[in-house]
């Protein structure tokens, strides 16, 4: 009885100082990595994802760390003892536990990330297409419009309706990445991939290559400007007028 009573004050014990590094780690964690802010419907999904990752490794690192400092300052050899240690066959419930449970989280946060990606990749109805190419060390926005078609090298997009990246490489990979969209896929040379995100907070931001790509990958960056439907659409009609008068004097 009194080992019994013993065993479940250790367990006890653990289980609290467990939890209490477990909430200290998420907020050490958490501090640590300040994230920009949410300016697409994306970003809250992904953002979700995250938290429960980092709470996911805080209790792992917890876990380990608090067993294993548990047994070595309680469990140690004292002073004047010439015992023997105690001898452990093995323990086949504990065996089972410690391969289940980290299978279990595994398929977890697998069904997680494949449920996120599919939701946040999904066609979304009066999509705004853009035509992205990507070559070293620049960008390239190509809008299709009911009167042909115009090239721009800042991106510029209506807040709050959803974005279709059509992009493609014109040379090495490329990634294509907005952090405060969270949103990020690469650019290959012949194919296209697609990325679709929706902008929910008005403003200025930075598209930049995530993908090393040579010697001037790091100053790979083009404008990312979210404005109201009405700026976009008197945006719109003056990038085509020009891209109309251009073609009428070439010719």
């Amino acid at each position: 009885m009194r080992q019994s009573s013993t065993d479940k004050r250790h367990f006890i014990t653990v289980s609290v100082l467990v939890l209490i590094g477990t909430a200290v780690m998420f907020w050490l964690l958490d501090s640590a990595l300040p994230m920009p802010i949410q300016a697409s419907i994306q970003a809250q999904t992904v953002d979700q994802v995250f938290q429960w990752t980092l709470i996911a490794i805080a209790f792992l690192f917890s876990l380990v760390v608090v067993f294993m400092l548990y047994t070595v300052i309680v469990f140690r050899r004292r002073r004047g003892d010439t015992g023997e240690g105690e001898h452990f066959e093995g323990n086949t419930a504990l065996e089972i536990i410690w391969t289940v449970v980290p299978l279990l989280l595994v398929v977890l946060f697998g069904y997680i990330g494949v449920t996120t990606l599919t939701d946040i990749t999904k066609a979304q109805e009066n999509e705004v297409v853009v035509q992205v190419e990507g070559f070293q060390w620049s960008w390239l926005f190509t809008y299709p419009t009911d009167s042909g078609e115009f090239t721009s090298t800042e991106l510029v997009l209506p807040v709050d309706q959803p974005a279709r990246m059509e992009m493609s490489s014109r040379d090495v990979n490329h990634s294509f990445w907005i952090v405060e969209m969270r949103v990020k896929q690469d650019v290959l040379p012949g194919q296209t991939t697609v990325l679709r995100f929706t902008p929910t907070i008005e403003g200025d931001y930075k598209l930049r290559c995530a993908e090393l790509c040579g010697l001037s990958h790091w100053n790979m960056l083009a404008s990312v400007r979210i404005v109201s439907p009405e700026e976009y659409d008197a945006w719109l009609a003056q990038q085509s007028s020009q891209a109309a008068a251009i073609t009428t004097a070439s010719n």
